[in-house]
């Protein structure tokens, strides 16, 4: 059994409503243990095996009647993204874009390192570090630029977010 963090994609937002507490019992219904919702932008910390991981998205997409993409992550894999972040920028300007797969290298070398005023970003792997001083809702380095550029599906966390469910991923261990 492991502990998996799950972020949706656009829920709650644009109509496409999501209660958490619809949340926590989907998961419970699909086997998920010790589940913990973090605010209302789809934030789930639960345990279980892969098998109800890998389920998840098709039940809340079943079950909200619309497409629901989840990208997952394990307890272990969010506080290495948590202890790997790079910038000196003040905290209040870090992000996080998850992804749902590692992009190509031809894909992360044909992105401009300027031109996105001061917001700074570093690729590692399935993660985008952002620095955005102005705030992200100025930013170009929006989940649609990462989408397109990268070819896969992206949602933003910021790092009081990253931080709040790594310390729930470290509750489920005491």
């Amino acid at each position: 059994m492991s502990t998996w963090v799950a972020l949706l994609r656009a829920v709650n937002v644009g109509g496409r409503k999501l209660p958490m507490a619809d949340l926590q019992r989907i998961v419970t219904e699909i086997g998920g243990s010790d589940v913990r919702t973090y605010l209302q932008s789809g934030n789930v910390v639960f345990d279980g095996p892969k098998r109800v991981a890998a389920a998840l998205e098709p039940a809340l997409t079943a079950s909200c009647g619309f497409e629901v993409r989840v990208l997952l992550r394990t307890a272990a894999e969010l506080a290495a993204v948590a202890d790997q972040q790079p910038f000196a920028t003040p905290r209040k300007a870090w992000h996080v874009t998850f992804l749902a797969s590692s992009p190509t290298a031809g894909a992360v070398q044909a992105l401009a390192p300027d031109g996105y005023g001061g917001d700074e970003f570093r690729v590692a792997g399935r993660e985008v570090y952002l620095s955005t001083p102005d705030g992200y809702g100025r930013t170009k380095l929006n989940n649609t630029f990462w989408e397109r550029k990268l070819k896969t599906v992206a949602t933003t966390r910021n790092w009081n977010t990253v931080e709040a469910l790594r310390a729930r991923c470290d509750d489920s261990r005491r």
